[in-house]
């Protein structure tokens, strides 16, 4: 066996196992990023989860840490991250999912990666995301994202590369974004913690109007730790050490925010689950249901249409170089805001409404499935109909849009696998400024029934370094 067979590596260690090493100078953060780009190089031929690898680049970003004098203060020093595709970094194209809404390349970093990079965090590349970020599959022209979990599934979208990527250990974490459960499907689909924040507690700034104000930035991540010490960064706040919750009232349901769709067998056992590990932390589990609002789908759909109008005409971008399903999200999405379907006065109705349940329950959060069923095929969804895109992705994953409309905080933590083998997990979903509780119980849950931080098989290489 060669030399270089048997040596550690930093591939599939932890954010903060390698910031920890980098801090001590156990570890240069040259090495890592090597060790990571290595690890790219041989695993996203398989798994497509890179637009772009920043290779060069990002080696000498890792010298420049490894050059500073004081490492105490950066809490990702020496981190290997990806940054989705549609958040702007200095130096490349900001691509938002294909060749044809692509952006020219940026100036200037977009304020979180200015942020992470400020933590000591080295930004490998950027990870691929359907077209406008409007589906939750991730596939276009060029190629078809997998699951590290089975290659024949979807890693959900719209944050579905960088999904593939923590997944598979090409990173440890991966920066991402969520409209309407862009992070949070994909971590359900690949067995990793997955946080959205709430409303303007990271800046946005993504098109024209954030999507109607619905998106926030958040991370990916295969440990609550490294979660947490995620969302600090891109807060702009010191990370703190997670302080498990004493006994807290958690409602918990099943019920879908679409009528007609129902969790299949192995998400109602994923809630059943989750109930039981809130009981094992010392917290009580109450049946309640929140009350969805047959208008809230429908004009929750149509905001969802008319985000793409408005990045399309925002844009300048030419509907003809678009894929079909874009086209005609945009084009009914424009017909959306002409008849007024679009208005702040419903999405404020709902927050109060939400914001409302858990008093009126006297409830400090809401447990409910991720998902309604298993991860979709991995498909060129791009050259389906735009009528198959929509109804996929409404079967599939209900749960996570009716909080992004709220504005609330929620997270999607593992809780164990279905009978084919696919993991399967729970959202969790809490009152404004509830970020840490919601990590401090998916903290529980992990000391309580640890997870596979990794798909089986992935990443193919030796252990950790430490």
């Amino acid at each position: 066996m060669a030399v270089q067979d048997i040596m550690p590596t930093w591939v599939g260690a932890t954010a903060k196992q390698i910031a920890r090493a980098v801090r001590r100078g156990d570890a240069s953060a040259t090495q890592v990023v090597a060790d990571h780009l290595d690890h790219v190089d041989r695993t996203d031929r398989e798994l497509s989860a890179f637009r772009v690898v920043r290779g060069g680049e990002s080696i000498v970003e890792a010298e420049k840490v490894d050059e500073q004098d004081d490492l105490a203060n950066l809490p990702l020093a020496g981190v290997p991250i990806a940054v989705k595709e549609n958040t702007a970094v200095a130096g490349l194209p900001t691509w938002n999912g294909s060749e044809a809404a692509r952006s020219p390349v940026a100036e200037d970093d977009h304020e979180v990666v200015r942020r992470l990079r400020g933590a000591g965090a080295i930004i490998v590349g950027v990870t691929r995301m359907p077209e406008l970020g409007l589906f939750a599959f991730t596939d276009d022209e060029t190629a078809v994202t997998r699951n590290p979990w089975r290659t024949d599934r979807t890693p959900g979208g719209s944050s579905g590369g960088a999904a593939a990527a923590v997944a598979s250990g090409m990173v440890p974490i991966a920066q991402c974004n969520d409209g309407l459960g862009s992070i949070r499907i994909p971590a359900a689909c690949c067995g990793l913690v997955g946080l959205k924040p709430g409303r303007g507690v990271v800046p946005c700034q993504l098109g024209a109007n954030d999507w109607y104000g619905l998106t926030e930035h958040g991370i990916l991540a295969t440990t609550v730790a490294d979660a947490a010490v995620g969302f600090a960064v891109l807060a702009g706040r010191r990370p703190d050490k997670l302080v498990p919750p004493e006994r807290l009232r958690v409602a918990v349901s099943l019920r879908s925010p679409v009528s007609g769709v129902r969790p299949d067998q192995a998400n109602r056992d994923a809630v059943a689950a989750g109930s039981r590990l809130l009981a094992a932390a010392g917290h009580d589990a109450v049946s309640v249901d929140p009350v969805y609002p047959t208008s809230l789908g429908l004009r929750g759909v149509a905001t969802w249409l008319a985000s793409a109008a408005t990045e399309v005409a925002a844009a300048g971008l030419d509907p003809g170089t678009l894929q079909r399903r874009t086209r005609r999200h945009a084009a009914l999405g424009g017909w959306a805001e002409r008849r007024g379907l679009v208005q702040e006065k419903d999405r404020t109705a709902w927050r109060e409404r939400s914001i409302g349940f858990f008093s009126d329950h006297s409830v400090d959060l809401l447990l409910t499935p991720a998902l309604a069923s298993a991860p979709p095929a991995a498909l060129g969804w791009a050259g389906r109909s735009w009528q198959s895109n929509l109804l996929t992705c409404i079967r599939y994953a209900p749960y996570a849009a009716p909080w992004n409309i709220a504005g609330l905080p929620s997270l999607v933590v593992p809780v164990g696998l279905r009978p084919d083998g696919l993991p399967v997990g729970v959202q969790l979903v809490g009152p404004p400024g509830s970020e840490l509780l919601l990590l401090g119980v998916a903290g529980q849950f992990e000391l309580t029934a640890p997870w596979r931080r990794h798909a089986p098989g992935w990443p193919k290489v030796p252990t950790p370094a430490s």
